[in-house]
Protein backbone atom coordinates (compact mmCIF):
# COMPACT_ATOMS: atom_id res chain seq x y z
CA UNK A 1 0.00 0.00 0.00
CA UNK A 2 1.30 3.46 -0.93
CA UNK A 3 2.17 5.86 1.86
CA UNK A 4 0.41 9.21 2.27
CA UNK A 5 3.57 10.95 1.12
CA UNK A 6 3.68 8.83 -2.07
CA UNK A 7 0.01 9.53 -2.78
CA UNK A 8 0.52 13.28 -2.38
CA UNK A 9 3.59 13.21 -4.63
CA UNK A 10 1.69 11.33 -7.33
CA UNK A 11 -1.28 13.71 -7.17
CA UNK A 12 1.00 16.73 -7.43
CA UNK A 13 2.84 15.20 -10.39
CA UNK A 14 -0.47 14.54 -12.15
CA UNK A 15 -1.56 18.13 -11.57
CA UNK A 16 1.66 19.49 -13.03
CA UNK A 17 1.35 17.27 -16.09
CA UNK A 18 -2.20 18.47 -16.62
CA UNK A 19 -0.98 22.06 -16.68
CA UNK A 20 1.62 21.49 -19.38
CA UNK A 21 0.35 19.24 -22.12
CA UNK A 22 3.61 19.41 -24.06
CA UNK A 23 1.72 19.62 -27.39
CA UNK A 24 3.19 23.01 -28.32
CA UNK A 25 -0.26 24.05 -29.51
CA UNK A 26 -0.11 27.71 -28.42
CA UNK A 27 0.73 29.91 -31.40
CA UNK A 28 2.88 32.85 -30.21
CA UNK A 29 1.39 35.62 -32.34
CA UNK A 30 3.11 38.20 -30.12
CA UNK A 31 6.41 37.09 -31.70
CA UNK A 32 5.50 38.17 -35.23
CA UNK A 33 7.68 40.96 -36.60
CA UNK A 34 6.48 44.53 -36.36
CA UNK A 35 4.74 45.62 -39.54
CA UNK A 36 3.66 42.08 -40.49
CA UNK A 37 0.32 40.30 -40.53
CA UNK A 38 -0.58 36.74 -39.58
CA UNK A 39 -3.86 35.32 -40.86
CA UNK A 40 -5.73 32.84 -38.65
CA UNK A 41 -9.08 31.09 -38.82
CA UNK A 42 -10.90 30.72 -35.52
CA UNK A 43 -12.86 27.53 -34.87
CA UNK A 44 -15.78 26.72 -32.53
CA UNK A 45 -15.22 25.43 -29.01
CA UNK A 46 -15.32 21.65 -28.77
CA UNK A 47 -17.76 22.15 -25.88
CA UNK A 48 -21.12 22.65 -27.57
CA UNK A 49 -22.51 24.15 -24.35
CA UNK A 50 -20.25 27.18 -24.80
CA UNK A 51 -22.17 29.90 -26.65
CA UNK A 52 -18.96 31.61 -27.73
CA UNK A 53 -15.91 30.39 -29.65
CA UNK A 54 -13.60 31.59 -26.90
CA UNK A 55 -13.29 31.24 -23.14
CA UNK A 56 -12.19 33.90 -20.68
CA UNK A 57 -9.26 33.46 -18.32
CA UNK A 58 -8.71 35.73 -15.31
CA UNK A 59 -5.49 35.66 -13.30
CA UNK A 60 -4.15 37.80 -10.46
CA UNK A 61 -0.47 38.56 -10.03
CA UNK A 62 0.87 38.66 -6.49
CA UNK A 63 4.23 40.48 -6.28
CA UNK A 64 6.70 39.43 -3.60
CA UNK A 65 9.93 41.02 -2.43
CA UNK A 66 11.79 37.80 -3.21
CA UNK A 67 11.91 34.21 -2.00
CA UNK A 68 12.33 33.64 1.71
CA UNK A 69 15.66 32.14 2.70
CA UNK A 70 17.39 32.86 -0.60
CA UNK A 71 20.33 35.24 -0.63
CA UNK A 72 20.22 38.01 -3.25
CA UNK A 73 16.68 36.94 -4.14
CA UNK A 74 15.07 39.09 -6.83
CA UNK A 75 11.46 40.40 -6.77
CA UNK A 76 9.10 37.69 -7.94
CA UNK A 77 5.48 37.29 -8.97
CA UNK A 78 3.09 34.42 -8.43
CA UNK A 79 -0.06 34.07 -10.51
CA UNK A 80 -3.25 32.76 -8.94
CA UNK A 81 -6.61 32.12 -10.62
CA UNK A 82 -9.40 34.58 -9.93
CA UNK A 83 -12.54 32.81 -8.70
CA UNK A 84 -14.69 35.02 -10.93
CA UNK A 85 -13.59 32.70 -13.76
CA UNK A 86 -16.06 30.22 -12.27
CA UNK A 87 -18.67 32.89 -11.42
CA UNK A 88 -17.77 32.71 -7.75
CA UNK A 89 -16.66 35.36 -5.28
CA UNK A 90 -12.95 36.14 -5.45
CA UNK A 91 -11.49 36.80 -1.98
CA UNK A 92 -8.79 39.10 -3.38
CA UNK A 93 -11.14 41.26 -5.45
CA UNK A 94 -13.54 41.45 -2.49
CA UNK A 95 -10.75 43.15 -0.55
CA UNK A 96 -9.45 45.23 -3.45
CA UNK A 97 -12.71 46.73 -4.77
CA UNK A 98 -13.13 49.24 -1.89
CA UNK A 99 -9.59 50.53 -2.53
CA UNK A 100 -10.80 52.26 -5.70
CA UNK A 101 -12.94 54.58 -3.58
CA UNK A 102 -9.75 56.07 -2.14
CA UNK A 103 -7.40 57.75 -4.63
CA UNK A 104 -4.38 57.03 -2.44
CA UNK A 105 -5.10 53.29 -2.76
CA UNK A 106 -6.15 53.21 -6.42
CA UNK A 107 -2.67 52.47 -7.77
CA UNK A 108 -2.26 49.52 -5.41
CA UNK A 109 -5.74 48.32 -6.33
CA UNK A 110 -4.76 48.15 -9.99
CA UNK A 111 -1.68 46.14 -9.05
CA UNK A 112 -3.85 43.40 -7.54
CA UNK A 113 -6.71 43.53 -10.04
CA UNK A 114 -7.44 40.53 -12.27
CA UNK A 115 -5.77 40.35 -15.68
CA UNK A 116 -8.00 39.01 -18.45
CA UNK A 117 -7.07 36.97 -21.48
CA UNK A 118 -9.14 34.91 -23.88
CA UNK A 119 -8.44 31.43 -25.20
CA UNK A 120 -9.34 30.65 -28.83
CA UNK A 121 -8.48 27.82 -31.21
CA UNK A 122 -8.07 27.65 -34.95
CA UNK A 123 -5.73 27.35 -37.94
CA UNK A 124 -2.75 29.52 -38.78
CA UNK A 125 -3.55 30.23 -42.43
CA UNK A 126 -0.58 32.41 -43.30
CA UNK A 127 2.34 33.78 -41.30
CA UNK A 128 5.92 34.93 -41.73
CA UNK A 129 6.78 33.77 -38.20
CA UNK A 130 9.30 30.94 -38.17
CA UNK A 131 8.80 28.42 -35.36
CA UNK A 132 11.47 26.00 -34.17
CA UNK A 133 8.92 23.22 -33.99
CA UNK A 134 5.32 23.04 -35.12
CA UNK A 135 2.88 20.50 -33.66
CA UNK A 136 1.55 17.58 -35.66
CA UNK A 137 -1.97 18.82 -35.03
CA UNK A 138 -2.41 22.04 -37.07
CA UNK A 139 -5.29 23.18 -34.85
CA UNK A 140 -3.59 25.74 -32.62
CA UNK A 141 -4.62 27.58 -29.49
CA UNK A 142 -4.38 31.35 -29.20
CA UNK A 143 -4.02 33.39 -26.00
CA UNK A 144 -5.60 36.70 -26.96
CA UNK A 145 -5.32 39.95 -25.03
CA UNK A 146 -8.07 42.53 -24.62
CA UNK A 147 -7.01 44.70 -27.56
CA UNK A 148 -7.48 41.97 -30.18
CA UNK A 149 -10.44 40.48 -28.34
CA UNK A 150 -12.39 43.74 -28.50
CA UNK A 151 -11.87 43.86 -32.29
CA UNK A 152 -13.13 40.27 -32.59
CA UNK A 153 -16.14 40.91 -30.35
CA UNK A 154 -17.19 44.27 -31.78
CA UNK A 155 -17.19 42.97 -35.35
CA UNK A 156 -19.70 40.28 -34.39
CA UNK A 157 -22.28 43.03 -33.86
CA UNK A 158 -21.83 44.20 -37.48
CA UNK A 159 -25.06 43.55 -39.39
CA UNK A 160 -23.09 42.97 -42.61
CA UNK A 161 -21.65 39.75 -41.16
CA UNK A 162 -24.36 37.19 -41.91
CA UNK A 163 -22.69 33.98 -40.70
CA UNK A 164 -20.56 33.10 -37.72
CA UNK A 165 -16.89 33.72 -38.59
CA UNK A 166 -16.23 30.13 -37.43
CA UNK A 167 -18.56 28.60 -40.02
CA UNK A 168 -16.70 25.93 -42.02
CA UNK A 169 -18.12 27.10 -45.36
CA UNK A 170 -19.02 30.80 -45.01
CA UNK A 171 -16.66 31.81 -42.23
CA UNK A 172 -14.09 34.59 -42.16
CA UNK A 173 -10.35 34.62 -41.55
CA UNK A 174 -8.90 37.06 -39.03
CA UNK A 175 -5.76 39.11 -39.71
CA UNK A 176 -3.53 39.86 -36.73
CA UNK A 177 -1.41 42.88 -37.57
CA UNK A 178 1.39 44.03 -35.29
CA UNK A 179 2.57 47.64 -35.16
CA UNK A 180 3.91 49.73 -32.29
CA UNK A 181 2.60 52.66 -30.31
CA UNK A 182 4.43 54.48 -27.54
CA UNK A 183 7.12 51.83 -27.50
CA UNK A 184 4.65 48.96 -27.01
CA UNK A 185 3.22 46.38 -29.40
CA UNK A 186 -0.06 47.53 -30.92
CA UNK A 187 -2.66 45.30 -32.61
CA UNK A 188 -5.40 47.90 -33.17
CA UNK A 189 -5.23 47.56 -36.98
CA UNK A 190 -6.08 43.85 -36.85
CA UNK A 191 -9.30 43.05 -38.69
CA UNK A 192 -11.61 40.40 -40.11
CA UNK A 193 -11.21 39.48 -43.78
CA UNK A 194 -13.86 40.99 -46.02
CA UNK A 195 -14.52 37.85 -48.02
CA UNK A 196 -15.88 34.53 -46.82
CA UNK A 197 -13.66 31.48 -47.22
CA UNK A 198 -14.54 27.81 -46.98
CA UNK A 199 -12.10 25.62 -45.07
CA UNK A 200 -9.61 23.90 -47.33
CA UNK A 201 -9.54 20.13 -47.81
CA UNK A 202 -6.45 19.93 -45.57
CA UNK A 203 -8.15 21.93 -42.81
CA UNK A 204 -11.27 19.78 -42.95
CA UNK A 205 -9.13 16.63 -42.86
CA UNK A 206 -7.35 17.95 -39.74
CA UNK A 207 -10.71 18.53 -38.06
CA UNK A 208 -11.78 14.97 -38.79
CA UNK A 209 -8.48 13.53 -37.58
CA UNK A 210 -7.89 15.58 -34.44
CA UNK A 211 -11.22 17.11 -33.50
CA UNK A 212 -11.73 20.35 -31.59
CA UNK A 213 -10.25 21.21 -28.21
CA UNK A 214 -12.59 21.81 -25.29
CA UNK A 215 -11.26 25.18 -24.26
CA UNK A 216 -12.32 24.82 -20.63
CA UNK A 217 -9.83 21.97 -20.29
CA UNK A 218 -7.06 24.55 -20.51
CA UNK A 219 -8.24 26.82 -17.75
CA UNK A 220 -6.20 26.76 -14.54
CA UNK A 221 -7.29 24.27 -11.91
CA UNK A 222 -10.11 25.68 -9.79
CA UNK A 223 -8.87 26.33 -6.24
CA UNK A 224 -10.46 24.33 -3.46
CA UNK A 225 -10.88 25.42 0.16
CA UNK A 226 -7.23 24.72 1.00
CA UNK A 227 -5.92 26.61 -2.05
CA UNK A 228 -8.25 29.55 -1.30
CA UNK A 229 -6.83 29.77 2.21
CA UNK A 230 -3.31 29.77 0.76
CA UNK A 231 -4.26 32.47 -1.76
CA UNK A 232 -5.55 34.68 1.06
CA UNK A 233 -2.35 34.17 3.03
CA UNK A 234 -0.18 34.97 0.02
CA UNK A 235 -2.22 38.07 -0.80
CA UNK A 236 -1.80 39.43 2.72
CA UNK A 237 1.92 38.67 2.70
CA UNK A 238 2.30 40.31 -0.72
CA UNK A 239 0.55 43.51 0.36
CA UNK A 240 2.68 43.53 3.49
CA UNK A 241 5.85 43.44 1.37
CA UNK A 242 6.99 39.98 2.51
CA UNK A 243 9.02 37.41 0.58
CA UNK A 244 7.42 34.30 -0.94
CA UNK A 245 7.54 31.43 1.56
CA UNK A 246 8.24 28.15 -0.23
CA UNK A 247 7.75 26.13 2.94
CA UNK A 248 4.23 27.51 3.50
CA UNK A 249 2.94 27.83 -0.06
CA UNK A 250 5.31 26.00 -2.41
CA UNK A 251 3.19 22.86 -2.47
CA UNK A 252 0.36 24.84 -4.10
CA UNK A 253 1.93 27.76 -5.98
CA UNK A 254 5.49 28.36 -7.16
CA UNK A 255 7.35 31.10 -8.99
CA UNK A 256 8.95 29.97 -12.25
CA UNK A 257 12.32 28.33 -11.83
CA UNK A 258 11.40 26.93 -8.42
CA UNK A 259 10.84 23.31 -9.42
CA UNK A 260 7.81 23.67 -11.69
CA UNK A 261 4.32 25.05 -11.30
CA UNK A 262 2.19 24.49 -8.25
CA UNK A 263 -0.92 22.37 -8.41
CA UNK A 264 -3.35 25.20 -8.99
CA UNK A 265 -1.62 27.45 -11.48
CA UNK A 266 1.57 28.42 -13.20
CA UNK A 267 3.55 31.40 -11.94
CA UNK A 268 6.44 33.52 -12.97
CA UNK A 269 9.31 35.55 -11.63
CA UNK A 270 9.84 39.10 -12.81
CA UNK A 271 13.38 38.48 -14.02
CA UNK A 272 12.94 34.94 -15.33
CA UNK A 273 10.40 35.41 -18.14
CA UNK A 274 11.83 37.04 -21.30
CA UNK A 275 9.51 39.42 -23.12
CA UNK A 276 9.37 37.28 -26.26
CA UNK A 277 8.29 34.06 -24.61
CA UNK A 278 4.87 33.08 -23.30
CA UNK A 279 3.61 29.56 -22.64
CA UNK A 280 0.38 28.04 -21.43
CA UNK A 281 1.32 28.27 -17.77
CA UNK A 282 2.28 31.94 -17.85
CA UNK A 283 0.83 34.84 -19.80
CA UNK A 284 2.72 37.57 -17.95
CA UNK A 285 4.18 39.12 -21.07
CA UNK A 286 0.94 39.64 -22.97
CA UNK A 287 -0.50 43.19 -23.06
CA UNK A 288 -3.39 42.56 -20.68
CA UNK A 289 -5.76 45.33 -19.71
CA UNK A 290 -6.75 45.09 -16.03
CA UNK A 291 -10.02 47.04 -16.52
CA UNK A 292 -10.61 47.61 -12.77
CA UNK A 293 -13.56 49.63 -11.47
CA UNK A 294 -13.15 53.37 -11.75
CA UNK A 295 -12.44 55.30 -8.59
CA UNK A 296 -15.41 57.25 -7.26
CA UNK A 297 -15.02 60.87 -6.15
CA UNK A 298 -14.57 61.03 -2.41
CA UNK A 299 -15.77 64.00 -0.41
CA UNK A 300 -14.09 64.42 2.97
CA UNK A 301 -14.94 66.86 5.70
CA UNK A 302 -12.25 69.33 6.84
CA UNK A 303 -10.21 67.97 9.72
CA UNK A 304 -7.80 69.53 12.15
CA UNK A 305 -5.79 66.33 12.25
CA UNK A 306 -2.63 66.10 10.08
CA UNK A 307 -3.08 64.37 6.71
CA UNK A 308 -2.00 60.75 6.49
CA UNK A 309 1.23 59.94 4.65
CA UNK A 310 0.94 58.64 1.10
CA UNK A 311 4.03 56.50 1.50
CA UNK A 312 3.38 53.10 -0.12
CA UNK A 313 4.72 51.13 2.84
CA UNK A 314 2.40 53.02 5.17
CA UNK A 315 -0.59 52.31 2.92
CA UNK A 316 0.34 48.65 2.73
CA UNK A 317 0.48 48.42 6.53
CA UNK A 318 -2.93 50.09 6.82
CA UNK A 319 -4.46 47.75 4.24
CA UNK A 320 -3.10 44.57 5.78
CA UNK A 321 -4.29 45.71 9.22
CA UNK A 322 -7.75 46.28 7.80
CA UNK A 323 -7.80 42.82 6.23
CA UNK A 324 -6.76 41.08 9.43
CA UNK A 325 -9.21 43.03 11.53
CA UNK A 326 -12.03 42.04 9.17
CA UNK A 327 -11.05 38.36 9.41
CA UNK A 328 -11.19 38.48 13.23
CA UNK A 329 -14.73 39.83 13.26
Amino acid sequence: MATLQEIRAKLQQSSQQALSTGDNAIFPHWNIAEGTTTTVRFLPDGDTNNTFFWIERAMIKLPFAGVKGETNSKPTQVQVPCMEMWNETCPILTEVRPWFKDKSLEEMGRRYWKKKSYLFQGFVVDTKLSEDKTPENPIRRFIIGSQIFNIVKNALMDSEIEELPTDYVRGLDFRITKTSKGGYADYSTSTWARRERALSDLEQAALKQHGLFKLADFLPKKPGDVELKVIKEMFEASVDGEAFDMERWGQYFKPAGMGGSGSATGSTTVAAAPKARVDEASEDDLPFEPDPPKAQPKVTAPSAEPAESNDSSSRAADIIAMIRKRQQQ
